[in-house]
């Protein structure tokens, strides 16, 4: 089964913590000194939030997935799509470890597909990712400049998460 997600930007985390503890009525399954991420089942919802962007604000959206075989089937959708496709493979980010792949609509939003395999003590492994505050930023592939996008990405010039 499919659960949505949403990534977002935020300036202040203990604010916006409360907040949103306030508006789904549940605290965060996870809590760090720049990230938060609620996994509710009303509605089914992976919704994240940090303070590793540029600015506030959403940074990408995307579906989560139970298993490996549901991935395939999204991966096999976007391509059919004939949508250009990003596909990192197994990585880490967000304090876990997951197999993913990036699209980006029309409109340049960036849309992960990923299925989570498990949670690690860190916002990623990835040692170039942490040294550089301007790659650092999650979660979708960026540009140099910081905007997010799905498709077209250079090795080393941008991270992702979630």
């Amino acid at each position: 089964m499919k659960r949505f997600h949403v990534h977002l930007h935020v300036d202040d985390l203990s604010k916006s913590i409360a907040f949103y503890s306030k508006l789904f009525a549940a605290e965060p399954t996870r809590v760090e000194t720049d990230y938060a991420k609620w996994m509710l089942d009303d509605p089914r919802i992976n919704f994240a939030i940090s303070t590793r962007g540029n600015a506030p604000g959403v940074d990408h959206l995307g579906f989560q997935v139970d298993d490996a075989a549901e991935l395939a089937d999204l991966k096999a959708r976007a391509e059919a799509a004939d949508m250009a496709l990003l596909d990192e493979g197994e990585t880490t980010c967000c304090y876990a470890r997951s197999d993913k792949h990036w699209i980006t609509d029309p409109q340049g939003i960036a849309w992960e597909h990923f299925h989570s395999l498990s949670n690690i003590p860190v916002f990623s492994e990835d040692k170039k990712e942490e040294a550089a505050p301007e790659a650092s930023a999650c979660c979708a592939p960026r540009a140099p400049k910081g905007k997010p996008i799905g498709i077209a990405v250079k090795s080393g010039s941008g991270s992702s998460c979630c």
